[in-house]
């Protein structure tokens, strides 16, 4: 007994025997969907993790606003709290809390984590940036009757006295003292700290690892204990007296180890793939150190100088003890006492007189300026990071780039080309000396075979 079925394709209905065998439930035929057709789902839509939201903002906004209105509560009207300080901290805690609760009506456990720590680290770098800002502008401030006079710092405090005003003295000498002791503390510390950074990273052994502990032992070091030694050692041993020279020894000594700690962290982070490669071209390893190494973390070394340079620019135990007290002008490091703008500062605050304290702030905010030049020189001396190019650099770079191009050109113009086709002369001899060695490929001097001639066979017997 048969059925008949009607093929949709062909539009014919064709014979199936009765007792064939059927596909099982769920089972489909070859090349067709099995069970029920199931919906495509729908594309994946990425999470935001940064910009700014509506929700986002509102949320940030009414979670302050809510958290103040916390604070408020318990220390004003439920709790007997007290105190500013815990009044903030009440209130950003709170803050926090509510923040959390907000996010999380729309954004799972992931995104309310991320926009906590988003919240967290903004209010960490808002607060130190207000810190920062506050320093400087009260600094400025308190200064500003003794910075409009140009005396200030032309002059030095050999002839002016506490009760003299502003129009009188400055602090020419300190300024220059300053200059003077951080220049020799920098001879000594840069090209000792970048050796002794390059050692570390270079050449790894029970050595090295004996230096890196020592190291970062000597960044906790007292400054008073750097005085104390260069004191004891250059003064009282030796017999040298006091001098811009003394501090300088000193100062160098506090920012050795800064300098050191950070350059080796700079220079670890160098890729090995670099090194590899030159290594790999042949060039010795002081080679590969000073044209590879250095110019990648030139940047990253030009802000390790400039942390030790903002260390020992501050100190004022080392330079008491070392270099003394002046008020008058001294240009020779060697000989005599030397004062510099910390120390300066230190002996223009203690003062009870209204100018003198206004000369003292006056030479912190000229200290802070002195900081502020050094790290712009720091930065265009480093330039950019690896991989990044200025203006002037990329055209050096051009210029580089065409010189090559040209020299490239003279090399390859006068020449002979290996492809160039030889002499008929040449390539009759070169033939002829081919087919003498016996080669299957015949030549191309060699008359075409006529019709009903076959070709000599160039691996036949010889008779």
């Amino acid at each position: 007994m048969t059925m008949t079925v009607v093929d949709l394709e062909k539009g014919a209905p064709e014979d199936t025997p009765r007792d064939a065998p059927q596909d099982a439930p769920g089972e489909a035929a070859e090349g067709t969907p099995a069970g029920p057709a199931v919906a495509a789902a729908g594309p994946d839509v990425p999470r935001r993790i940064g910009g700014v939201t509506r929700s986002g903002v509102l949320s940030v906004f009414g979670a302050a606003a809510s958290g103040l209105c916390v604070a408020v509560l318990l220390f004003g009207e439920l709790a007997p709290f007290s105190g500013a300080l815990g009044f903030f901290v009440t209130a950003y805690l709170s803050f926090l809390g509510i923040y959390a609760v907000l996010t999380g009506l729309e954004e799972d456990g992931q995104a309310v984590r991320d926009r906590v720590m988003t919240v967290v680290l903004w209010s960490a770098g808002g607060l130190m940036f207000a810190a920062l800002t506050l320093v400087v502008g009260f600094t400025a401030w308190r200064g500003r009757e003794a910075l409009p006079h140009a005396n200030f710092f032309t002059q030095d405090m050999q002839a002016a006295g506490p009760l003299d005003p502003l129009t009188h003295g400055g602090i020419a000498h300190a300024m220059l003292g300053t200059l003077i002791m951080i220049a020799i503390a920098l001879a000594i510390t840069v090209p000792l700290g970048l050796a002794c950074a390059v050692y570390l990273n270079q050449i790894p052994g029970r050595f090295s690892r004996f230096v890196r502990t020592i190291v970062e032992a000597m960044t906790a070091l007292p400054s008073i204990v750097a005085g104390l030694m260069v004191y004891a050692v250059w003064i009282l041993n030796l017999g040298m007296q006091k001098s811009g020279l003394a501090a300088g020894f000193a100062i160098s000594v506090m920012m050795l180890p800064i300098v050191i700690r950070a350059a080796d962290v700079v220079l670890r982070l160098v890729p090995g793939t670099l090194t590899e490669a030159s290594e790999a071209l042949g060039a010795p390893r002081w080679r590969t150190v000073w044209h590879v190494v250095l110019p990648t973390a030139r940047s990253g070394l030009a802000t390790a100088v400039i942390l030790g340079t903002a260390r020992g620019i501050g100190e004022t135990s080392p330079v008491l003890l070392t270099a003394g007290f002046t008020a008058a002008l001294n240009a020779d490091p060697t000989n005599g006492p030397m004062i510099s703008l910390p120390l300066a500062v230190f002996n223009f605050v203690k003062s009870p007189e209204p100018t003198m304290i206004a000369r003292g702030f006056g030479a912190a905010a000229v200290l802070m300026a002195l900081v502020l030049v050094l790290f712009v020189i720091a930065r265009v001396i480093g330039g950019r990071g690896p991989g990044h190019q200025n203006k002037r650099q990329a055209r050096r770079a051009a210029r580089a780039s065409r010189r090559d191009a040209q020299r490239f050109t003279e090399l390859h113009t006068p020449g002979l080309d290996l492809f160039e086709p030889a002499p008929a002369s040449d390539t009759g001899e070169s033939n002829s000396l081919l087919g003498g060695a016996g080669n299957c490929a015949t030549s191309h001097n060699a008359p075409a075979p006529t019709d009903g001639e076959q070709p000599p066979s160039s691996t036949g017997d010889a008779h």
